[in-house]
């Protein structure tokens, strides 16, 4: 009989013991915590961009794009799309300075998985020559877009982001609790490592600058940004053609909508180098090889 209970007791004690392990793992993680120990980073949340469930209320920057056609054209557009897709709530207005949308940037756009507004508009040759103020009527044409499909009930804020420059994921967090006019400084401009805002108990009183510092805005068209309602509320301000020069655009356009005095310095007060000009180098093709029996089409 004993031998029969024992032989019975183990044969069942490894499927016992089997199920006291199972219910202890079972029971320890069924209790712990996603936020405590190290076994939570499943739930780990980017520092840099808010839950999903608050994207929703965030505003929406509209970073307007003029561009043109040229060799590193679709170069630059990509550099900027691969930023601009890790941004939440952006809206990408694309101004070609062409008489008609072209069929590259019509097919980047498309491809790019990025919510965006294509315009053109030409800009007449006389205006084309060297030292005329550039990308006039593209930025206009953007400004006349927002007017147009924006109101008063919308949250935005509108920047100038030229394709010939590079962007840190931060600086479109710092420009999107700009209440009027916002300013940082800019990295690789006018022959020095930066340029910026000089602040000083939290309001610019001047500008660091290798440029004209005599400016009432001695400050790069990347180098600020602006909330949607100030645009819409002034619907006369606009980036000028007669009577103004080359780099004085964006004081310009600035005076008609802020003082200095009312100024948002950002980064760190202006201390932190979030954008940088980053000008690709003019591509020669009068220096490529010509192949007579070139069968392969490159797509750029």
């Amino acid at each position: 009989m004993k031998s029969l209970f024992y032989s019975r007791f183990f044969i069942l004690l490894p499927w016992v013991l089997i199920v006291i392990i199972m219910i202890h793992i079972d029971t320890r993680t069924s209790v712990r915590s996603p936020a405590m120990g190290r076994g939570g980073g499943a739930h780990r949340q980017d520092r840099t961009s808010p839950p999903r469930a608050n994207r929703s209320a965030l505003p929406v920057i509209y970073a307007i794009t003029p561009t043109y056609n040229r060799p590193v054209q679709k170069a630059e557009l990509t550099r900027l799309a691969n930023t601009f897709r890790q941004v939440p709530r952006f809206h990408w207005i694309v101004v070609e300075d062409s008489s008609v949308r072209t069929e590259l940037v019509v097919r980047f756009l498309a491809r790019s998985g990025m919510q965006y507004t294509h315009l053109n508009i030409f800009t007449p040759r006389r205006f084309k020559r060297t030292g005329m103020p550039r990308a006039t009527e593209q930025r206009n044409t953007a400004l006349s877009w927002l007017r147009s499909h924006r109101s008063s009930k919308d949250v935005g804020i509108v920047f100038f982001a030229d394709d010939d420059n590079t962007y840190s994921l931060e600086l479109f967090e710092e420009m999107r609790s700009t209440r009027g006019v916002s300013v940082w400084p800019v990295g690789l401009v006018s022959g020095r490592r930066y340029e910026r805002p000089i602040v000083e108990k939290g309001k610019v009183v001047g500008w660091y600058t290798g440029w004209r510092p005599d400016r009432p805005f001695a400050i790069d068209m990347a180098g600020f940004a602006v909330n949607l309602q100030v645009v819409l509320g002034s619907p006369r301000a606009l980036f000028k053609r007669r009577g103004s020069q080359p780099g004085m655009q964006e004081s310009d356009f600035l005076k008609q909508i802020t003082k200095v005095g009312e100024l948002e310095p950002k980064a760190n007060n202006c201390t932190r180098v979030l954008v940088w000009h980053t000008r690709t180098e003019k591509v020669n093709l009068g220096n490529e090889p010509r192949h007579r029996q070139d069968s392969v089409v490159i797509e750029v």
